[in-house]
């Protein structure tokens, strides 16, 4: 049997293998502008992406780096700068073949990065409802959802509608496709 493991990312980036999960990197020992955020694997496990609040990117084993937020001359959100991001980053997920990969703000902003196609975001809409939590890549590569904290899904490109939670349940904090 295939033994298992997991990765806790600390906010400096420092990575913590648990069980069979292998020690690619970190970014622990340096000075980050802002905090990370969240950690993703790749596909086969060979490797994580760490995704910082600023929309900084930190590739680690078999994971590609394609880009981020900072490497386009945006400063971070709340930064005073011109050129800044008008929210945090709050998660990133690789593209349907990890050829890419997508950020989300909370304000439901999109950014995509390598082969990962953009489709629209909160902000060209109008704005969505509540803070945005998470973006999924639908399996076509072509669209994904957004899902906000009031449990909203909106769809981008050709991801199709399955629904949402009905109104008044708590508020939702991460989502994940099948």
């Amino acid at each position: 049997p295939d033994p298992h493991g997991f990765w806790l990312v600390g906010s400096d980036g420092g990575i913590f293998t648990f069980g069979s999960a292998q020690f690619y990197g970190s970014t622990g020992s340096l000075h980050l502008q802002r905090p990370v955020v969240g950690i993703v694997p790749t596909a086969d496990r060979g490797g994580y992406w760490l995704d910082a609040s600023d929309g900084g990117i930190f590739a680690f084993g078999n994971a590609g780096f394609y880009g981020s937020i900072p490497g386009l001359g945006l400063s971070p959100a709340d930064s005073g700068r011109p050129k800044s991001l008008n929210a945090p980053i709050v998660g990133m997920v690789p593209s349907a073949d990890g050829g890419g990969y997508f950020m989300v703000a909370s304000d439901g902003g999109v950014f995509a990065f390598g082969d990962a196609h953009f489709a629209g975001s909160c902000p060209g809409i109008g704005g969505c409802s509540g803070a945005a939590v998470a973006v999924m890549p639908d399996a076509s590569g072509d669209g994904y959802w957004l899902v906000t904290q009031t449990g909203h899904v909106y769809t981008f490109g050709a991801a199709p509608s399955f629904g949402a939670p009905a109104p008044g349940g708590g508020p939702v904090t991460s989502a994940v496709r099948t």
